[in-house]
């Protein structure tokens, strides 16, 4: 399976580095040093990862074969994916990537339905689950450790316990939400891969 883990920003000095922007939870693993990633465009690539390290905040990246400015700005907003396991989980027990969390049935405390989970909507914040109600209506779900008490992917359920007026009548409904997915999964930006990245009650 296929995760966007990354897109190319603007080039940094004159000998091929681009900065990066981050859309994975991983980022020692999936765009360390002889990682090898397709890309989006697909002619943009594959990319082997030469150097990698972090100025002033931002992760710098070489790839092999890239040594000059011109080259790097010939990158820029290309798609960096990385082929994942499907049965592969995150190192932190409280994070899961978006495909393990998509089609969860989300259920109270009580076992009462809420609903099901349609999109990871990954926010500066934190993560939102995007929940479908019986009726066709949709309610936004922080993932956050006091309200998401377990997600159980045995039983394919995630279990919520939400403060009043989250989803309820006056809760707000995310009918004409106006796409503000995006961040490390590839949630958003996951149109090549079909998969997003970890995700975390951290907001991670």
């Amino acid at each position: 399976m296929q995760l966007v883990v990354g897109r190319v920003g603007r080039a940094h000095g004159i000998k091929g580095e681009v900065t990066v922007e981050v859309r994975t939870d991983e980022p020692e693993l999936r765009l360390g040093p002889g990682a090898v990633l397709a890309t989006e465009p697909a002619q943009a690539g594959p990319l082997r990862i030469e150097t990698g390290r972090v100025h002033s905040g931002r992760l710098l990246l070489r790839f092999e074969g890239v040594r000059d400015r011109t080259g790097a700005e010939a990158l820029r907003n290309v798609l960096l994916i990385a082929e994942v396991d499907p049965e592969e989980l995150p190192e932190d027990p409280e994070e899961f990537y978006d495909h393990q969390l998509m089609d969860l049935d989300v259920v109270l405390t009580d076992g009462t339905e809420v609903g099901r989970i349609t999109e990871i909507s990954h926010l500066p914040s934190q993560d939102l689950f995007i929940v479908e109600r019986p009726d066709g209506s949709e309610v936004m779900i922080p993932f956050v450790e006091e309200i998401v008490t377990e997600i159980d992917l045995e039983e394919q359920r995630a279990v919520i316990d939400p403060p009043p007026g989250l989803i309820d009548d006056g809760a707000e409904i995310a009918s004409s939400r106006d796409g503000d997915s995006g961040g490390e999964g590839a949630s958003g930006g996951e149109g090549a891969s079909g998969g997003g990245d970890a995700t975390g009650k951290d907001g991670g």
